[in-house]
């Protein structure tokens, strides 16, 4: 069938809805821990000309394959996850964050005396300053690969529906794996998506699906390809023809994604998005082709959510898994004509928001204020208070609460204004009125892991500080001040 508009949008959510809780994946590759030490840089070392970060907080979130695995498992998919791990610290750390995210581990198998391989990124500002790599590469052993197979035996016995061998060449997926578990797919009847690594394809030969971006697909032709559709295509069908592949995707960055198969070329073009940070992102485009050749989507559409997946998560900081409800909001809302309108929660709304973000073991952070005309010392201090957790909600007081703090002329803007602008930033995610003097009661029904005040607060006078996990108070920037712009605009003397 030709896929239209119509149907492409119809299919693509009821996939999300419908066909993504019934799927059960299994993840195999080079499990990771992803690392993020988030500061504030304000002066340089005298040791040294470097900038001095003052810590602020971290997160660990699961990385290489075990992003995948997360990816799955948060849009909704059973998933099963197989690599090795070390009996250290980052290990039992990713331990536990699968358990947070619902992942099947048994396939993990715990080496002595092996490192658990992680990435450290240290932000300042939210922006990248360093990543501190601690790995060691070890190749599985024949028992190893031979314990894997017989899990990987015993998902399918449990109903599989999709394999993703998840390449990061640290020593898990071996030629002999790789085959074993190509060969077995194809026994079966079931999809194995490869996510490569190298310029040597060989292993990978026969697979459904191999996922290179666009530098792995120059490295496996031999020469650097132009991010061009023509030539992109070509490079893809010759891989393709070479290897015995269904189907060759080509993750492209701001061009979108490319699908070589059998008779036809397609592409699709990335959605218009703001890109934070692509950490990841292409783990998330594998897990939802894999789930989408799991269900049989049609390619055009498989593309368009791959992409539109990929869009919400560049838009975050770090690594991040999206969501279901995330997924089946960005896809509706691209395939709308009208504008979509950013996200202003109703109590209930952003409470149900919190616990789901929260049972993924995903940190709220919340703050509150008027932001009566928003400024630069704002949208610098929203910035500071998102790179604290993994989401932020910002408590707004209403027009008539408004009233009672500034005065009866104020505000300038409208609570639904305000609130407009306040949704449309990137580091918000979403924006809860509220009519008290303070946001006490809100807080009650959200319980935010971390509550963010600015100014020259104590902790223990913040209002609501008893429905959070704890408070941060932040330093306003000098210098800006609704106040004075008022002021400024009346012509009055500063």
């Amino acid at each position: 069938m030709i896929e239209t508009e119509n149907n492409s949008a119809a299919a693509g959510e009821q996939f999300i809805t419908s066909s993504l809780p019934r799927l059960r994946i299994a993840v195999i590759g080079d499990v990771m821990l992803d690392r993020y030490v988030f500061g504030k840089v304000s002066r340089i070392s005298p040791e040294a000309p470097v900038p001095v970060n003052l810590v602020e907080s971290e997160r660990s979130v699961p990385g290489g394959a075990a992003n995948t695995a997360a990816n799955l498992s948060a849009m909704g998919v059973c998933t099963e996850l197989c690599g090795l791990c070390g009996n250290d610290e980052s290990g039992r750390r990713l331990f536990g964050l699968l358990e947070q995210r619902h992942i099947g581990s048994s396939g993990i198998l715990t080496v002595p005396g092996f490192s658990t391989t992680a990435k450290m990124r240290i932000l300042g500002s939210r922006q990248q300053m360093l990543r501190l790599d601690f790995e060691e590469k070890r190749t599985v052993s024949e028992e190893e690969k031979e314990h894997i197979l017989q899990w990987l035996e015993a998902c399918r016995g449990k109903g599989l529906d999709s394999i993703i061998l998840s390449d990061y060449g640290k020593g898990v997926v071996t030629d002999s794996l790789a085959q074993a578990v190509i060969k077995a797919g194809e026994k079966w009847d079931i999809p194995v998506l490869v996510d490569p690594k190298g310029s040597d394809w060989t292993r990978y030969t026969g697979a459904s699906a191999v996922t290179p971006n666009l530098n792995e697909l120059s490295q496996a032709v031999g020469k650097t390809v132009k991010n061009e559709d023509g030539e992109v295509g070509r490079a893809a069908e010759f891989l393709r023809d070479k290897f015995k592949l269904r189907r060759l995707f080509v993750t492209r960055s701001e061009k979108g994604i490319t699908c070589a198969e059998e008779g036809a070329i397609f592409h699709c073009p990335a959605m218009a998005q703001d890109v934070f940070d692509v950490s990841g992102a292409g783990d998330t485009v594998m897990a939802v082709l894999a789930a989408g050749c799991a269900a049989g989507i049609g390619t055009e559409t498989l593309l368009r959510l791959a992409n539109t997946a990929a869009g919400v998560v560049v838009a975050k900081v770090g690594t991040y898994s999206i969501h279901g409800s995330e997924f089946l909001s960005a896809w509706t809302g691209a395939n709308r004509r009208a504008p979509v309108l950013p996200e202003i929660f109703s109590w209930k709304e952003a409470a149900s928001y919190v616990k789901e973000w929260q049972k993924r073991g995903e940190k709220v952070v919340f703050t509150n204020g008027c932001f009566d005309i928003l400024h630069r010392g704002h949208i610098t201090y929203l910035q500071q208070a998102a790179a604290l957790g993994d989401h932020l909600l910002v408590g707004l007081n209403a027009d008539s609460s408004v009233r009672k703090l500034k005065g009866p002329s104020r505000p300038v803007n409208n609570e639904q204004d305000r609130a407009f602008l306040l949704a449309s930033l990137r580091c918000v995610d979403g924006v809860v009125l509220f009519e008290e003097d303070t946001p006490a009661e809100l807080l009650s029904v959200l319980r935010p892991d971390i509550l963010v005040k600015g100014g020259d607060y104590q902790a223990d006078e913040v209002a609501g500080r008893e429905f959070a996990g704890r408070t941060e108070i932040l330093p306003f920037v000098e210098g800006y001040s609704t106040s004075r712009m008022i002021d400024r605009i009346r012509g009055e003397k500063l």
